[in-house]
């Protein structure tokens, strides 16, 4: 087994569940990481068989572009995708940062991550 991760993408987008978020944006920060077994790509310098870092992140972006609610719901959505692009993915973890988020006072960010399959139930 391997990992291969993305770290760190920035995006400004317009997910929340405040009117605020929704006209202003705001930055976020999404790492993700997928386990798969990559020996052949290793043995034989093919992209095919292995997870490509290039549609992970063309995964991402496509969904920073569409407003939802709640984090927890776009990590979802990406994960459905990743597992349609790379159906033998044995692990998925997608961490989401929004950057200050309006509450009233000073907080860096506020945070979710979500694992497949430990936290996830495909529906």
């Amino acid at each position: 087994m391997g990992k291969v991760s993305l770290e760190g993408i920035e995006f400004h987008a317009y997910h929340g569940y405040f009117s605020e978020e929704k006209k202003l944006g705001n930055r976020f920060t999404v790492d993700i990481t997928v386990e798969t077994d990559f020996r052949k790509a290793m043995l034989e310098d093919d992209l095919k068989a292995t997870v490509d870092y290039s549609k992970i992140y063309q995964i991402a972006k496509s969904h920073m572009q569409e407003p939802v609610k709640l984090l927890e719901h776009l990590a979802h959505l990406m994960v459905k995708d990743i597992l349609v692009a790379y159906p033998h993915a044995e692990e998925i973890s997608i961490r989401i940062k929004k950057h200050n988020p309006a509450l009233g006072g000073v907080v860096n960010y506020s945070v979710i991550e979500v694992n497949y399959p430990l936290d996830y139930e495909e529906n």
